[in-house]
């Protein structure tokens, strides 16, 4: 008989490990987690915008997305553009300069629709400027009530502020149109809107610029008349304003676009006969 045949048998347990946490393992506890902390987030959302008011909702956003510009090039974005969009034309120009088309287009941000400037940034020349521009806007729009022309005139009247001063509008509709066709020969409606629009610049004294549009032409002509059309009538515009009381002195620019900025898409649309009047700012620094 051997001698170790009186020793205890060896025996080998081997445990099997299941990882992961058993059958469901732990990729709840995470998801568990991102839901929880999401659901805090939502709910301290709710609670600030119903405990804060709309300058302090502001600053929060302006906090984590500036949007006042630190300086007249810079709009405070940290993208690769800077806050610019490759889209400026169609999208809000965040450089603090504005459009970066000078003349006036069919797109917002050209037309400068969008010009705002905080009230404790402005002088207090400025300032006043800026509420005699809402007194006359308020005033052609028919807003406050003291327009003694008809709403039929009215309709022909388009108001915008841009940086340039205070664009004033007036169009050809269908059947009321501002010259005879193809003329210089000024309608009722225009020496009517003429004599309103003179009244409203002397409630300033800023200068003024002119310009005139036409459409374009349905037919290829060998001389096409656009820019001497678009001219003649910007300067009639001149002598009728002129005739009207508002003093030549005031008188900046007069210019004929012809066909070349379009109000519409369609560049033969009537729309697109378009007088305009510029009450220029008389702050040069917001030019």
């Amino acid at each position: 008989m051997s001698a170790h045949s009186n020793a205890a048998p060896v025996i080998i347990k081997r445990k099997k490990i299941v990882g992961g946490g058993g059958h469901h393992g732990g990729a709840w506890k995470v998801a568990y987690a991102d839901f929880v902390t999401a659901m805090m987030a939502f709910f301290l959302l709710m609670w600030l915008l119903n405990a804060t008011t709309e300058q302090q909702r502001k600053g929060i956003s302006d906090y984590f997305s500036p949007s006042v510009p630190i300086n007249r090039i810079s709009g405070g974005g940290d993208g690769a553009f800077g806050g610019d969009s490759v889209f400026s034309e169609d999208t809000l120009v965040q450089n603090g300069t504005g459009a970066s088309q000078r003349l006036a287009t069919s797109n917002r941000q050209a037309n400068g629709e969008n010009v705002a400037i905080e009230k404790g940034s402005l002088s207090a020349g400025a300032q006043v400027e800026a509420e005699a521009f809402a007194a006359i806007e308020d005033m052609l729009r028919g807003g406050s009530g003291e327009s003694l022309v008809a709403d039929e005139t009215l309709r022909h009247i388009v108001t915008r502020l841009t940086d340039e001063g205070l664009v004033i509008e007036i169009f050809d509709l269908p059947q009321a149109q501002l010259f005879e066709v193809d003329g210089v020969v000024a309608t009722p409606l225009l020496k009517d809107l003429t004599a309103l629009l003179a009244s409203a610049a002397n409630l300033v004294v800023n200068d003024v610029a002119l310009a005139g549009h036409t459409r374009a032409q349905p037919i290829t002509l060998a001389r096409n008349p656009v820019w001497d059309l678009s001219s003649s009538r910007a300067n009639q515009f001149r002598q009728m304003l002129e005739a009207e009381g508002l003093s030549a002195k005031r008188m900046r620019r007069i210019t004929g676009h012809a066909d070349r900025t379009s109000a519409v898409l369609d560049p033969m649309d009537l729309r697109n006969n378009r007088l305009e009047m510029i009450l220029l700012r008389s702050d040069p620094t917001l030019n």
